[in-house]
């Protein structure tokens, strides 16, 4: 089987757009969260998911939608927060709140979360240094599908699998293409893709939702 892997989209949809059109033929989607923030399009962004994902778990930016005074110490991140607290109507807030913080997806065969596999570590960052101490979490499955760090990686330990497809909406690893990976579940091999988008639309969009310049500008750099 192949399955699409997706995670932090954060609300810019000319990123999202370019990796569904970019996306090979796959079985399923499966997204490991923060469809929201940052970025002026969380709405859009949401239904696309939403129509398009078989599997989505919920990012920290997903879960503390109600909450932006949470990151008052992030400015873009408090004002996209806020952004999408306004954008978004009851029943999509409703959605994102209910989603589960951790799944399993190919008859259980995978471990899908947004952050740390470990329940007591919600929102800890897993960076690709940490990738062989996730070991004992793998001991279930054939692998981890993480998100979180906006960081494109993948590695195998033990015949075992953990990968972060990367940011669809603000990738972090110096590259600024949208993010994405399909997995072969019969092989337990995965191939990351990248993929050029329409990064001047999105400044605009910003501009002209007034929400913090750098929001966009840092996409040019992939930071």
């Amino acid at each position: 089987m192949l399955i699409g892997l997706i995670t932090d989209v954060h609300g810019n949809l000319p990123a999202l757009e370019a990796v569904l059109n970019d996306m090979p033929p796959v079985d399923k989607i499966v997204c490991a969260g923060d469809i929201v923030g940052y970025n002026p399009w969380p709405a859009a962004c949401l239904d696309r998911v939403r129509k398009v994902a078989a599997i989505t778990v919920q990012g920290n930016h997903d879960r503390t939608v109600e909450t932006p005074e949470r990151y008052a110490h992030n400015e873009m991140a408090r004002a996209g927060l806020e952004h999408a607290r306004s954008e978004l109507d009851d029943e999509q807030r409703r959605w994102l709140a209910d989603l589960p913080a951790r799944t399993t997806f190919a008859e259980g065969d995978y471990r899908l979360v947004h952050s740390h596999p470990d329940p007591e570590k919600l929102g800890t960052y897993v960076r690709t240094g940490d990738f062989p101490r996730m070991r004992p979490y793998l001991d279930a499955y054939e692998g981890i599908v993480l998100g979180h760090t906006h960081v494109q990686h993948e590695a195998t330990i033990d015949d075992r699998l953990i990968v972060n497809p990367g940011s669809v909406g603000q990738p972090r690893d110096g590259d600024p293409r949208a993010a994405y990976a399909v997995l072969d579940t019969d092989s337990n091999t995965v191939d990351t893709h990248r993929v050029e988008y329409d990064i001047d639309r999105v400044i605009s969009a910003v501009e002209d939702a007034d929400l913090p310049v750098k929001t966009a500008t840092r996409l040019l750099a992939g930071e």
